[in-house]
């Protein structure tokens, strides 16, 4: 009788068990740089909005001579910034009204960043205050130096 010999073609254990570690690997890798490319994405769409926002509030100034008191005067109440929330407006160029400058954005030196009106969204955590070295301030997309910046509050 002839013997046969069967040879068997399949993994070992510690072969599968490499796979799986350079799977791991490559997802610890990817997961991280997907989600970087999500939120700066998001903020480029916050950067496009508040850019279309500003130049309606800024027409809307030429036309009755005035800025909005409210976005809902350009249309623009609900919309939403990438994250979900709203998007933030204060009119500051009516000087009688002192109790809007106190809630004006402020930089470092604690110096209004607008004259005309501050427009923001308040960034991937939804929180905000007023001065953008505050850590609750430092992922919104501001709108500063009377429109010449849009961006994240932290490169302002």
């Amino acid at each position: 009788m002839k013997a046969y010999c069967h040879l068997q073609r399949a993994f070992t254990l510690i072969e599968l068990l490499i796979v799986i570690a350079i799977i791991g690997i490559l997802t610890a890798i990817a997961v991280p740089a997907y989600n970087d490319y999500i939120d700066r994405a998001k903020a480029v769409q916050a950067v496009t909005d508040i850019s279309a926002i500003g130049k309606s509030l800024v027409i809307y100034q030429m036309n009755s001579g005035k800025f909005p008191s409210s976005l809902a005067e350009v249309g623009a109440q609900d919309l939403l910034d990438p994250w979900g929330n709203h998007y933030q407006y204060l009119n500051l160029s009516d000087p009688t009204d002192k109790s809007v400058r106190g809630k004006a954005r402020k930089d470092h030196n604690l110096v209004p960043i607008n004259s005309d009106f501050d427009l923001y969204s308040m960034g991937k955590d939804g929180k905000s205050t007023s001065p953008l070295t505050a850590q609750a301030s430092r992922d919104d997309i501001v709108r500063a130096n009377n429109g010449r910046y849009i961006g994240l509050a932290s490169k302002y």
